[in-house]
């Protein structure tokens, strides 16, 4: 099931995707899949961010071939951090290049959609309080990264986290493949079988530091490949069994 937020004829909807068509729910998809007798065709919507986190958690150096690119040792527990909602991006919209930015780079992520409040979870209930999966590029200003020596302004800007196009409900997250094109190239390409820490494992770790709230985001790290991106660009995160997130940067 392909769950979408989006906005027709200026009202933020939520609909369950089928083909080119959106079956309109009545209501919040975190509550209950509650559909309406309405639909309406895609072409005629605007697709929204498919979640209003609280909070967007994410986790740095998460892949087993990324630490090695890296040449850096495997973790011993997650690394998190966290970036604002004021950050969140929708698919196609644009990417702002900052003035004071010499270097923006892509970085593909599957993320986690919580669905309902987790605190202090075990990680064999952990997939119970996920709604499904989506696509996110963690924009980071590379320079500023370098510079601060830490990452929260870096990864902080407007417009530096689009998510989207929707969220997948079937998907089984421990295998599927995750790529990155710029300009139509491939640049990343990965499965989530060589993450570090599995899915059920951060939900329920990150559940044992802040309370998931409905809606939340949990950003599972980013493959090898990660590069540079400038004004003009065209980025696609692909998702096996999610879709394309695409953005342009200008």
């Amino acid at each position: 099931m392909k769950i979408v937020h989006f906005l027709y004829k200026k009202q933020a909807l939520w609909g369950v995707l089928d083909k080119n068509i959106i079956k309109i729910l009545k209501g919040s998809p975190f509550l209950k899949i509650n559909y309406s007798k309405k639909t309406i065709e895609l072409k005629k919507v605007k697709l929204l961010v498919p979640a209003m986190p609280q909070k967007i958690v994410l986790v740095g150096l998460n892949y087993k071939n990324h630490a090695k690119e890296l040449k850096m040792k495997i973790p011993k527990q997650p690394i998190i951090f966290l970036k604002p909602v004021s950050a969140l991006n929708a698919h196609m919209k644009d990417i702002k290049l900052p003035n004071n930015v010499k270097r923006l780079d892509y970085e593909a992520e599957l993320a986690i959609i919580i669905k309902k409040k987790a605190y202090n979870i075990s990680e064999a209930k952990a997939l119970k309080y996920v709604l499904g999966y989506t696509c996110l590029n963690d924009i980071t200003a590379r320079d500023i990264q370098k510079e601060d020596g830490q990452w929260t302004r870096a990864k902080s800007f407007d417009t530096f986290c689009p998510v989207g196009p929707c969220i997948e409900t079937g998907i089984d997250a421990s295998n599927v493949m995750v790529r990155t094109y710029l300009n139509g190239e491939l640049k990343q390409e990965s499965s989530t079988a060589q993450l570090i820490f599995s899915v059920p494992f951060l939900i329920s770790f990150i559940s044992k530091v802040m309370t998931l709230l409905p809606g939340d985001i949990i950003s599972t790290g980013t493959p090898p490949g990660v590069g540079r991106m400038k004004p003009g660009d065209l980025i696609e995160v692909s998702i096996d069994g999610i879709g394309v997130l695409r953005n342009k940067v200008i």
